[in-house]
């Protein structure tokens, strides 16, 4: 019995394959959804849109960008790990989402089991940034007075539980320093109190911190990728004082779940392609992101080693939204 099931049901697969091969060749035939779970007019939203506006122009199909953001983002990743696994909703996700949200609060989906990886598109690095008057003018001696003043100094952050906090507390445990969190409704207003030095250290994103450096109303210490971002090639990588030392916000292009693999092989195609444009580069650069070239396991591979790494600072930090 069990055997004329098998047989059946691969008879009815062998039947199932030139019918999807059919469907994706005409696929899309009308418009795909990005879903941004974050604010238009951010960073990620600008992002967006400037990839779906390339990957279209590769596949001959047309990108509506549609923000729902809430909930750290777990609104808008609900309404795609709810969607048909057609190709024509997907998810832009990012680190906050898919690697560290589900470790601080409950989620209605499990990002492992509920969506499908199209590609890893992009990471934007952050800098670290102390006040002009600062006695530390590299990482190393920042390091040093930490270490001689311990729980004393401070840092600011855009919240408990977000990108930013992690980051100073992956800094505090690799560089073996104590140093006290202020958490802040977003990394903007903390800016006059690290200006004026009531804030002794921030780890913000690059186009938001950089023209405070260019202004000299700050002092950049290092750059949080393994190496040195092209996007500002004269800051050293803090990896250089703290090997193996990264923190970036990477950006993946998700569907949801049993997304057919020529659907998945279509639109990792089309964004590996859109990525290669120089002038897209460019533009990508100005937002502080450095584009992304990969396959759908090299973003799953991501995904599972940010979320070991992140569960690690979680638990060893004793990080907790209570």
């Amino acid at each position: 019995m069990k055997r004329r099931t098998f047989a059946a049901c691969a008879g009815l697969a062998a039947l199932a394959a030139p019918f999807h091969a059919a469907w994706a060749q005409n696929y899309p035939s009308r418009p795909i959804r990005l879903v941004v779970p974050f604010p238009a007019g951010g960073a990620t939203d600008l992002f967006a849109r400037e990839l779906t506006q390339a990957m279209g122009e590769k596949m001959g199909a047309t990108f509506v960008v549609d923000n729902k953001p809430g909930a750290g983002g777990a609104i808008g990743s609900t309404a795609v790990a709810n969607a048909q696994a057609d190709g024509y909703t997907l998810l832009l996700a990012t680190t906050s989402t898919h690697a560290i949200g589900p470790l601080i609060t409950k989620t209605p989906y499990d990002v492992v089991r509920d969506f499908s990886p199209i590609a890893h598109v992009g990471d934007a690095p952050s800098i670290m940034l102390v006040p002009v008057d600062s006695p530390a003018k590299t990482v190393r001696e920042w390091i040093d007075l930490a270490r001689k003043n311990p729980g004393k100094l401070n840092y600011a952050s855009s919240g408990i539980g977000t990108i930013v906090q992690l980051t100073a507390e992956l800094f505090n445990a690799q560089a073996g320093v104590s140093v006290t969190h202020i958490p802040y409704k977003g990394t903007a207003l903390s800016i006059p109190d690290l200006i004026s030095g009531k804030v002794d250290v921030l780890f913000d994103s690059l186009p938001t911190g950089m023209p405070h450096v260019r202004d000299g109303k700050l002092r950049a210490l290092g750059v949080t990728s393994l190496k040195r971002s092209p996007l500002a090639p004269e800051l050293p990588a803090i990896a250089e004082t703290v090997p193996g030392f990264e923190s970036n916000t990477w950006f993946g292009l998700y569907g949801p779940k049993d997304l057919p693999a020529a659907l998945v092989a279509r639109l990792n195609l089309a964004a590996n392609e859109a990525l290669a444009d120089a002038q897209l580069r460019a533009r990508f650069a100005k937002l502080g992101i450095e584009p992304s070239s990969s396959s759908p396991q090299d973003l799953a591979a991501l995904q599972a080693q940010d979320t070991a790494k992140w569960r690690k600072i979680i638990t060893g930090q004793h990080i907790s939204l209570q």
